[in-house]
């Protein structure tokens, strides 16, 4: 089996904007860049076989101490970038709300064949995240992969660990340069060893925290989104 060390992304302006980041190649705020030092101290001495990242910018910086510490060099991986949302990248509820308000209605639904205009479904986007995991696992057979992404595609990851469907919000905590840890079987199926660790953190000024609960219509809509 092929264990894999999990990490999302530093924080950025956008996460604590609370707006749908997406595939905007958005750099890391001052936090985030001392998430990321302190993300290196916390995996000194840890054996790994690879360093996987997505392409995007806040992914590459937050994996750039991780490989100095574990002298290991960063390897894009584009499969591992965050869901596209299309038109409404970079966009916040309110501004979605203004000038999107059919693609709005769609998203609230959580029906997993949605897309907001020009970006993925929930299931494509899955299908993505899932066949490159099982792609590098296959490729390290019994190694150990450091792999650097973004929330949703760690949400990709935990509702098929349990067995959830791709139809609500979130069910997990995924915070920013939290740990997460796996195991892949050669069959694909993923076990959870470790879920949102976030001692490293600990003293950091508090997390923006996405709301994405499913409201009834009529009633005004929380903050929702990916990073």
């Amino acid at each position: 089996m092929t264990e894999l060390l999990l990490i999302r992304h530093g924080e950025t302006d956008l996460n604590r904007e609370l707006r749908f980041q997406g595939q905007v190649d958005t750099a890391l705020n001052a936090i985030g860049h001392e998430q990321a030092r302190r993300l290196a101290r916390r995996l000194a001495g840890e054996r790994a076989d690879a360093l996987y990242v997505s392409d995007l910018a806040r992914a590459l910086q937050t994996a750039q101490p991780i490989a100095g510490e574990l002298a290991l060099p960063s390897l894009p991986e584009s499969g591992l970038r965050e869901q596209s949302f299309g038109l409404v990248d970079g966009m916040g509820v309110e501004e979605i709300q203004r000038l999107h308000p059919t693609a709005w209605d769609g998203w609230l639904r959580f029906d997993p064949d949605f897309a907001m205009p020009g970006g993925e479904s929930q299931r494509q986007f899955h299908a993505r995240v899932i066949d490159t995991l099982n792609r590098l696992a296959v490729a390290h057979g019994d190694g150990r992969l450091v792999v650097v992404t973004h929330g949703g595609v760690l949400d990709m990851v935990y509702r098929t660990a349990r067995s959830l469907g791709l139809g609500g919000p979130r069910q997990s905590e995924i915070p920013n340069a939290g740990l997460n840890r796996v195991r892949v079987t050669p069959g694909g199926l993923i076990e959870i060893l470790d879920w949102a660790d976030t001692r490293h953190l600990a003293d950091l000024p508090p997390q923006p925290v996405y709301d994405q609960k499913k409201y009834a219509p009529g009633e005004a809509s929380g903050t929702a989104g990916s990073a």
